[in-house]
């Protein structure tokens, strides 16, 4: 029986090793990057940044976090949802969709007001309520499609 549950990292400091590990591995992105932000979480549990994953008896399925910017020159337009990823294997099942959500309404209880994010995508974010915003420049030079969603009260 399949029994995905949603956990916040800084309710659940216990999985902070193995997602900063499990991010690491989709990402590119040193562990020790994840490992820190997730121990900040852990230390300032209403601040930014905070780290979210959707498990499964034990094993990471999805998950995301929230950063003050994802590496663009928009810092103005903050915190930034990052790092968004479903395991290919369960792709489709409504994953990402549950995340956006759940994330925004953490978001909206911690009382932050608006909510942004990065992407090359742009039928998926729009579907879950996301609106474009603007172009951005990211820290490597390339244009990417910069979104805003209002976190739910």
């Amino acid at each position: 029986m399949e029994r995905r549950v949603f956990k916040k990292i800084r309710e659940f400091p216990e999985l902070a090793e193995q997602a900063a590990q499990w991010f690491h591995e989709k990402w590119g992105i040193p562990a020790e990057e994840y490992r820190k932000s997730m121990e900040d979480a852990v230390k300032c549990p209403d601040g930014i940044p905070q780290w979210y994953v959707i498990e499964d008896d034990g094993r990471i399925l999805a998950g995301a976090g929230v950063i003050e910017n994802d590496f663009h020159d928009r810092k103005d337009l903050a915190p930034n949802l990052c790092a968004l990823f479903v395991e290919e294997a369960v792709r489709g099942q409504g994953l990402a969709r549950e995340l956006l959500e759940q994330i925004r309404r953490d978001m909206g209880g911690l009382g932050v007001p608006d909510l942004y994010l990065v992407t090359y995508h742009t039928a998926f974010y729009e579907k879950c309520g996301w609106e474009f915003l603007t172009m951005a420049r990211e820290d490597g030079g390339a244009l990417v499609r910069l979104y805003h969603a209002d976190p739910f009260v």
